[in-house]
């Protein structure tokens, strides 16, 4: 797919005959070599430069990737250079390395990188005003209130646009255009200013215990000399972990470089910015998918011009130009977000390890609950350990029980126990919140026929619909189906027999207000929290106690502080364990443990309850009792036993396509010449489990392989001696994180 699509890329060139210099300029396309280009006459190009270039009637971006062969042939001629610090060095080199290690393009990789094409043109200037040359007690005399406001906004001499000065002095924007005539403010031309230029480094942060010094000061023997490849901060929930990396952010601003801190999902930089504000006196940088096209323009020049400072971002963060990075931090290291599924399939924490290695900057990974490829590390000593083991200002951790639902059932139709009830109801009435947790969006998972079992799938993917009573439809939760819930069965014809079966958060909500009705409940999902705002809102109306009765999803689990929230409550603890998964058993603990970190991070105690039909499983065990370390161990021999990673390597073949038929064809093709022999094996094809996916049906291969194989290699040359049709696509995804 490769080869044609860069066929059809540069087919159809005007190109002209000349000698001279030229330069190899890679673009953000899926192609995987740079193209020789023509230097005009008095343009000076450097290796790293970003210019415009023709390619198929059109002018797109690139950057200059190499020395072209100078020798003479037909090629066309750059367009024009960017006014920009060239891309450097190492970030050439690291979107060289993610492109070989995840078998993609390079110009895949290029346009991570190149995400914002409108950032390499110099921003257009705006409409501005400042003060005025002859303000002085004079001319201030007899001004309305606001005109007086408006001045004393712009007393400080930095030109501000329109909006900004009426926010700021209360007024209209027609009172500062008045003020014009009378000489009063001054209309001038101004930019978008770079986010994140100035933070205070010397501002005092939050006063550290005994256990949060020790570790700063071993994070900062590690940043001197870096003798280990990462460093872990590995801290139980409300340890003050993120107070102990803001030293190492200081260390990192006052050497002037630049850092970028990764966070797995939007919704934890709500409570993390204000946390940022109050230590470095400034908002950081944020570049997450929800920005406006202003704001990430803004970012991204920053970034590569070295203005920006301190980026928070989601995973897509790792690849902005930075000019200077000096430090990465992965906060949450284990989170599974940080597994990118599409187009370039990359492991965001591993890539960041990579960058950090090939700049030679320090990386701090961070979490409760650490990754099992993160802890085989630290056991084999690759990894620096700093361990923060006991909550911060004298917080206790919480009391963590499990409920044997084949014991205490609830009522029928009803998902909570009579013991997890009376523990909310004790929680309420001594004026402290409680969250019931349970990681389903929707009303309920099933919706099935009484009369004939049939059950309402989605005509495009293979799943179930949801339904949502908040809309009254059946949702599929892996494409954008919906539909309404019919009245008669397709099936059977049967009228009204559909019944729902098991319980979504909506369900929960209705249970938690049949039996506490005078309380005030929430329901907190990606459903209810549209946007950040939203989002941010709701999580002050928890903080401020606007709330008693949480019902929340994964979106509530991690990042949160909620003072008066002494109660967690798991609907379904079982939920996460089903489907077989490699990581199913370590990801539910984190899950788990997680959630129940967000119980008594104050003065006051908290409580959990885990809702189990398997109160005996080792994950249930280990979460009451605190050791989290011994299930890792044991998790981890599980592994080595099964030669499966960290002991192993492996990579996931995916074919998809509309017409089943082709795919069968295509993964038996494959399958016949798969990979076998000492050190290696090849599973499959079979179907997905998620055979039908967006419409397409999918099989998969699964290869396995010992660490000292070469395994991008062995696949590039298996896979890319198979010949497909063109409606047909082959996936690779080097260590895979999910099977489905």
């Amino acid at each position: 797919m490769q080869t044609n699509f860069q066929a059809k890329l540069f087919d159809d060139e005007e190109p002209q005959t000349v000698s001279g210099a030229c330069k190899s300029v890679l673009v953000p396309y899926p192609v995987d070599k740079a193209y020789d280009y023509i230097v005009p006459e008095g343009l000076n190009l450097g290796i790293g430069d970003y210019v415009t270039v023709p390619v198929r009637g059109r002018e797109i971006p690139g950057v200059v990737w190499g020395e072209g062969d100078s020798a003479t042939k037909k090629m066309k001629s750059v367009v024009a250079r960017h006014e920009l610090p060239p891309m450097p060095e190492v970030q050439r080199k690291f979107l060289d390395w993610v492109a070989h290690y995840t078998m993609s393009a390079r110009g895949a990789v290029l346009k991570m990188s190149l995400s914002v094409p409108a950032a390499l043109d110099p921003p257009k200037p705006m409409k501005g005003y400042k003060a005025g040359i002859e303000i002085n007690d004079k001319t201030r005399k007899g001004l309305s209130p606001q005109r007086q406001r408006v001045l004393e906004v712009l007393s400080d001499g930095i030109p501000r646009r329109p909006s900004e000065i009426a926010d700021a002095a209360d007024c209209t924007p027609g009172v500062i255009k008045g003020m014009v005539d009378k000489r009063l403010v001054e209309p001038v031309e101004i930019y978008s200013a770079a986010p994140c230029r100035n933070p205070d480094v010397h501002r005092p942060g939050a006063e550290l215990s005994e256990a949060q010094l020790e570790a700063t000061k071993q994070i900062a023997a590690y940043a001197s000399t870096k003798e280990q490849s990462a460093l872990l901060i590995d801290g139980v929930t409300g340890a003050g972990k993120t107070e102990v990396y803001f030293e190492a952010v200081a260390d990192a601003l006052k050497q002037d470089k630049q850092v970028l801190i990764l966070l797995p999902e939007i919704a934890l930089s709500n409570a993390f910015l204000d946390r940022f504000k109050s230590r470095f006196g400034c908002a950081p940088a944020l570049w997450h998918s929800h920005l406006s096209p202003g704001q990430r323009r803004n970012t991204w020049r920053g970034v590569a011009e070295g203005q920006t400072k301190v980026v928070i971002g989601a995973r897509s963060a790792l690849f902005l130009p930075y000019m200077d990075l000096g430090l990465i931090i992965a906060d949450e290291e284990h989170d599974p977000a940080y597994k990118q599924e599409d187009g370039v399939i990359y492991h965001a924490r591993d890539m960041a390890v990579v960058r950090a290695h090939l700049g030679k900057i320090p990386i701090i990974l961070v979490s409760a609950t650490p990754s099992l490829e993160t802890m085989q590390n630290v056991w084999e000593g690759r990894y620096t350990h700093v361990s923060l083991p006991n909550r911060f200002g004298g917080a206790r951790l919480p009391d963590i029980e499990t409920i044997d639902m084949r014991v205490d059932k609830p009522e029928r139709q009803h998902f909570i126990s009579s013991t997890l009830k009376n523990a909310v109801a004790e929680t309420i009435q001594a004026g402290e919140q409680a969250l019931l947790f349970l990681n389903r969006r929707g009303y309920a998972p099933l919706t099935l026929c009484r009369t004939c079992g049939h059950r309402m799938d989605c005509p495009r993917c293979t799943a179930w619909l949801v339904e949502h009573k908040q809309s009254s439809r059946l949702h599929c939760h892996h494409c954008a189906f919906e539909m309404m819930v019919p009245k008669t069965c397709p099936e059977c014809s049967d009228k009204d027999s559909f019944a729902v079966c098991g319980p979504g958060i909506e369900r929960i909500v209705e249970e938690a207000r049949e039996y506490f009705p005078d309380a005030k409940i929430m329901m907190l999902a990606s459903d209810t929290a549209e946007n950040n705002e939203k989002l941010r809102e709701m999580l002050a109306d928890i903080r401020e106690h606007k709330v008693d009765i949480i019902v929340g999803t994964q979106i509530i689990a991690k990042g949160h502080h909620f003072p008066n929230l002494t109660l967690v409550g798991v609907v379904d603890a079982d939920l996460g364990l089903q489907g077989g998964e490699l990581r199913a058993a370590e990801r539910t603990y984190q899950l788990l443990h997680q959630v129940a970190g967000r119980a008594g991070r104050e003065q006051k105690k908290g409580r959990v309850y885990l809702q189990s039909f398997m109160p005996e499983h080792r994950i249930m065990k280990a979460l009451a009792a605190g050791e989290r370390d011994e299930f890792l161990r044991v998790e981890a021999a599980e592994r080595e036993q099964s030669h499966m990673p960290p002991f192993s390597r492996l990579a996931g073949i995916i074919v998809f396509g509309r017409d089943e038929q082709q795919v069968i064809d295509a993964s038996k093709s494959l399958g016949m010449s798969a990979p076998q022999g000492q050190g290696i094996q090849t599973l499959g094809p079979v179907p997905a489990p998620f055979a039908r996916l967006r419409g397409k049906y999918r099989y998969r291969l699964l290869v396995r392989a010992d660490k000292n194989i070469d395994l991008q290699k062995m696949i590039g040359a298996w896979v890319h001696g198979i010949k497909t049709p063109s409606t047909v696509r082959i996936q690779i995804d080097i260590d895979p994180q999910s099977f489905l």
